[in-house]
């Protein structure tokens, strides 16, 4: 399934003015990445994939629309795929904003 480009331009609206930003296709999805490190994306297999802290992956899977990744039939430590169907503006900016947070503080590629 090819990603929603709706929801690409929905990321792209909130991360355009971030430093380092580049955007590439990955994971058949479309993903945004700071100083070479990958923030979010708009995943292929729907919603939002993030990288989020190591810290905060036990409470942030604990709220709704929010679930630990899968990738290749393994569940992805620091990996986060969030459902975006009925999400709003204000809590896209918030999951988004928990990439980029994360991929800040890492250091560049």
């Amino acid at each position: 399934m090819p990603y929603d480009h709706e929801l690409a331009a929905r990321i792209r609206t909130v991360v355009a003015d971030e430093p380092g930003l580049t955007e590439k296709r990955m994971f058949g999805g479309r993903a945004f990445l700071i100083n070479g490190k990958i923030a979010v994306a708009a995943s292929s297999q729907g919603g939002l994939l993030l990288r989020v802290e190591p810290e905060r992956t036990d409470a942030l899977i604990r709220e709704a629309g929010a679930a630990r990744a899968v990738m290749r039939g393994r569940e992805m430590w620091c990996w986060l795929r969030v459902d975006t169907q009925d999400i709003t503006a204000a809590a896209m900016q918030r999951w988004i904003g928990e990439g980029l947070s994360y991929a800040r503080s890492l250091p560049p590629k």
